[in-house]
């Protein structure tokens, strides 16, 4: 018989017991991780195996067989969320004019921010500990800067010497810390804190423009 042979076992072939098998662990690592989320989301932000397990509706053991470590989970948490951000993710047209970028620049901001948001607050009781949650935080800061040199590289660009302070300047109003302070410090709603946002969004490259003028 030429070519691989493929063994039959209980009417389903080899391959395809692996490939099913495959897309259940799949199923369970997903329903794991998205049960922490949704447990952050609830306020819960420092959850027990036992209740991460029981809102995915897995036993302990499969938890623990799925993922060797909470720093395994906190890895796949922060995959998740990326991608739930991406999906909601919109390409921001960088010949905008400069204050209609600002605009929907910091919208979208506000948006992927609150979709971070509990996974944010319950990293911040367990990051110092955390090398993970610290390279999740990484990630973050990196989609963010990516974003701020995409559609404000040509203001950035003509500070010089200076385009790094201002290209963090813009990171820092613009990611979970501050947003932190407004959200949760101030009691700001999503839209005023957002109105913060654009505001200091603007003063930051407004100063850097001026720095420049002849």
């Amino acid at each position: 018989m030429s070519g691989e042979e493929v063994v039959e076992i209980g009417g389903v072939s080899a391959p395809d017991r692996v490939d099913g098998r495959t897309a259940r662990a799949i199923r369970t690592q997903r329903a794991i991780v998205d049960a922490l989320l949704a447990l952050h989301d609830d306020g819960d932000l420092r959850p027990t195996g036992e209740r991460i397990a029981e809102r995915a509706g897995v036993s302990l053991r499969a938890l623990w067989t799925n993922f060797k470590d909470l720093e395994t989970l906190y890895a796949a948490a922060g995959d998740r969320l990326i991608e739930l951000q991406r999906a909601e993710h919109r390409p921001i047209p960088s010949d905008l004019p400069l204050p209609r970028r600002i605009e929907v620049f910091c919208r979208q901001r506000a948006r992927m921010l609150e979709i971070l948001a509990p996974a944010a607050r319950a990293a911040q009781l367990r990051e110092p500990f955390s090398v993970q949650l610290q390279r999740n935080r990484a990630k973050q800061y990196g989609r963010a800067l990516k974003e701020i040199d995409l559609l404000f590289g040509a203001e950035l660009d003509a500070t010089g010497a200076a385009r790094d302070q201002h290209r963090y300047a813009l990171l820092a109003a613009t990611t979970w810390p501050t947003w932190s302070v407004l959200r949760d410090q101030l009691e700001l709603d999503t839209d005023a804190a957002c109105q913060v946002m654009k505001r200091t969004v603007t003063a930051l490259l407004a100063a850097a423009l001026a720095a420049t003028a002849p």
